[in-house]
């Protein structure tokens, strides 16, 4: 009987010490997790809306979980000011015009504060110091948005296809397809013509010392073109031998 008693509390204490052990264990890794162990310091950001952000939620910054969401309270009907705290460590990156905005970790994950980086020249962040705030953009918005995009373009399709409307009557009548493409052969056909009309006023008697005349016109610009080109390329090499033979003067002196 007195073994059984002893074996009994044994066990017992084991069962005990290896609670505690594990309660420590769990307690040391949600502390760390939480930054609960490690010198913080306080900043404050106020917001519009919140968007779902809790307590207890991450920060990150540069995309490094630094610190957590510590209390979050309603200053009056349009301010919600969000308290953070945030490994002294990384104190010296966070500079004063950095920004805080509400955003999460993928699409319909937690919540979380994300702290931008700041420019170079701006002095470090203090103790306590409140940052410039980004209103987030609610999914909903963007949802109800996107429905009524859809319904729009679902009705600009319901149009085409029953033929109503100005692109929708082009599509679907025939009639309308056919005349268009009765205009496109006209166009063509007039063009054609026209050009046959040029090619025999060029041979007309009455017409062909006019065509000729701007023709020789024509002939005479290009050929002052390429005579003015030639000049000042003459022009360039007399310069050049000039110079050169100033340079070989100058040599001998």
């Amino acid at each position: 009987m007195d073994t059984q008693t002893q074996k009994f509390k044994i066990r017992l204490g084991l069962f005990i010490a290896g609670g505690l052990a594990l309660f420590v264990f769990a307690i040391f890794i949600i502390g760390k997790q939480k930054h609960l162990f490690n010198p913080v310091f306080k900043l404050t950001a106020s917001f519009h809306s919140i968007s779902g952000l809790q307590v207890g939620n991450n920060i990150r910054f540069s995309g490094i979980t630094v610190g957590t969401v510590d209390n979050i309270r309603i200053i009056n009907d349009s301010t919600v000011k969000v308290d953070m705290l945030v490994d002294k460590d990384v104190q010296r990156f966070i500079r004063s015009d950095c920004e805080a905005a509400i955003g999460s970790s993928g699409l319909i994950g937690d919540k979380l504060l994300i702290i931008s980086q700041g420019s170079t020249d701006a002095p470090v962040i203090k103790e306590g110091q409140q940052l410039e705030s980004s209103e987030p953009v609610e999914l909903d918005a963007i949802m109800a948005n996107l429905q009524i995009t859809t319904e729009q373009l679902a009705e600009i399709m319901v149009n085409l296809n029953s033929g109503n409307g100005t692109l929708g009557r082009l599509i679907n009548d025939s009639s309308i397809a056919n005349n268009f493409s009765q205009t496109i052969l006209n166009i063509k056909t007039s063009s054609k013509g026209f050009s046959e009309n040029m090619d025999a006023a060029k041979h007309n008697f009455l017409l062909k010392g006019y065509f000729n005349k701007k023709a020789k016109a024509e002939a005479q610009k290009k050929q002052d073109a390429e005579d003015k080109k030639a000049a000042e390329q003459k022009k360039k090499n007399a310069d050049e031998k000039k110079a050169a033979k100033q340079k070989a003067n100058d040599e001998k002196k």
